[in-house]
């Protein structure tokens, strides 16, 4: 592991084939781009279980000379990596010191001058409240080439894997992702609590801290404090946990429950489908 300092020129694999050297052949010949020297890769590594990794995910991990990766990168997908790559944490948690985001994009900027293929891993989707858009804007502004790797997002797979589906024809037409969380640590002012009220399904990301405000908004806006409503933590892993309440009362359970972030909230009637769905998709997960 390493923190932000500037790297040293040199321990460059002479071509990505390796750079994959020291690892499985887990990725067919599908005719995928190299990462090249010089080149930042921003790549979404899914919500956490490491089999919803795309195969261009994979790939470039097994190129890369350095990581930078955040919290939620399940540890098992880092093992993809090079023996020789450089692994940097830049994970940012709620009210813990953390990687300020100037430091974590100068560190890109550094590591592609110093000619590193480098590859910044996020958790979800990495244009899907993840700060990827900043980071790609630097790195147009400093003349950095990269290249954008999507990936699943919280708010479908962890739907999935608590037997929630994202959209169902008889339920809902539409769904709205939202975040519960603005840069300042603050419920965004800029949401538009009648059109939330109004919409479906709502997933909040990063919404646990502020639900009870959120809840209160939202009911005030029209929702009906009944609608069902669930909290989905450690999304797609073994320790995934879910608990399912009323708008109104799904703050409560959530303490009754001790779920911790990072959890994913989603309110609308496709919650009620969960129990006819399957709660076995990820062995050893709890479903309340």
């Amino acid at each position: 592991m390493s923190s932000f300092d500037t790297p040293a020129a040199g321990s460059i694999a002479s071509t990505p084939q390796d750079a994959a050297a020291s690892r499985p052949a887990l990725v067919p010949p599908c005719d995928l781009p190299a990462v090249l020297p010089g080149w930042v890769w921003l790549v979404g590594a899914g919500p956490g279980d490491p089999g919803l990794l795309t195969l261009l995910a994979a790939h470039a991990l097994m190129q890369a000379d350095v990581v930078v990766y955040d919290a939620l990168v399940d540890e098992r997908i880092l093992q993809l990596a090079p023996a020789t790559a450089e692994l940097v944490y830049a994970g940012k948690r709620g009210g813990k010191p953390s990687p300020k985001q100037p430091a974590i994009t100068g560190s890109l900027i550094d590591f592609a001058k110093a000619g590193k293929r480098v590859l910044r891993l996020k958790g979800g989707d990495p244009f899907v409240f993840g700060r990827g858009a900043e980071e790609a804007m630097a790195l147009t502004e400093a003349g950095i080439p990269f290249r954008v790797v999507p990936g699943i997002t919280a708010g479908i797979g962890g739907l999935a894997y608590a037997g929630i589906p994202a959209t169902a024809r008889e339920v809902n037409t539409s769904i709205t992702f939202a975040t519960g969380h603005s840069a300042d640590g603050t419920v965004p002012c800029t949401l538009n609590w009648s059109a939330l009220a109004a919409s479906p399904v709502v997933v909040f990301y990063m919404a646990i801290k502020h639900l009870p405000i959120i809840s209160k908004n939202l009911i005030a806006a029209g929702r009906d404090p009944m609608t069902p409503a669930a909290a989905i933590a450690e999304a797609t892993t073994p320790r995934q946990k879910v608990v399912r309440a009323p708008l109104q009362d799904l703050h409560q359970a959530i303490q009754d429950a001790g779920l911790q972030p990072p959890a994913i909230v989603v309110i609308g009637d496709v919650v009620e489908l969960a129990p006819s769905m399957s709660p076995s998709m990820v062995p050893g997960a709890d479903l309340e």
